[in-house]
Formats: C-alpha cells, sequence, structure tokens
C-alpha cells in the first residue's frame, strides 16, 4: 500500500477516535442539554451516529491537513518584516471634497 494512503487512513483513525471522545464528552457534561435530548427521542442513537460521522470527518480532515503539512522542508529561518517600500510614482494631488449638512 502506498505511504500516503497508510497516512491518510492512519488519519481517518485518528479523527475518528477523537470523535467518539469529544462525542462522548459532549454527553457527559450535557453541553445544551444534548444528553437528555437525546435519551428521550426515539431517533436519539442516529443522532448520536451523525455526531460521530460529521465530526470524525472534520477532525479527520484537520489531521490529515496537520500531517502534510509537517512533511514540509524546514525552511531557513525566514527573515520576516524586511520588506521593500512602496515606490510612490508621481505626485499626490489633494482631492478637496464638500461636507453636506445632516449627512451622516
Amino acid at each position: 500500500m502506498p505511504q500516503l494512503v497508510r497516512l491518510y487512513l492512519r488519519n481517518i483513525a485518528i479523527g475518528s477516535c477523537l470523535s467518539v471522545v469529544f462525542v462522548g464528552l459532549l454527553m457527559w457534561f450535557n453541553v445544551g442539554n444534548l444528553w437528555h435530548l437525546i435519551s428521550t427521542s426515539d431517533v436519539g442513537m442516529i443522532a448520536v451516529a451523525l455526531l460521530v460521522v460529521f465530526n470524525a470527518v472534520v477532525f479527520s480532515g484537520v489531521q490529515f491537513a496537520i500531517a502534510v503539512m509537517r512533511m514540509a522542508d524546514p525552511e531557513d529561518g525566514g527573515q520576516g518584516g524586511k520588506r521593500d517600500e512602496i515606490p510612490i510614482t508621481g505626485d499626490l494631488i489633494p482631492v478637496p471634497s464638500a461636507a453636506r449638512k445632516g449627512a451622516n
């Protein structure tokens, strides 16, 4: 199996585990009265499954993005903040403007 596919599958597994933990903590701490809503509804398990799946998509994507960004070669330290001045061509001409009474 190619290394990139292995990396992707590993990050999907990590994101899915994080999703299960996150949804579990949401229900444990009863955020937004979520535990009561799920436990008293007849479709509560579908809601939990949807929460886990959609959060798994987000967390897996973030995990994979972090892993890909960490694969970059180290930079040479950067020289931030040393931008050249923006050259001004021509003379600046002031433009008069009139204020109107009652204008907001």
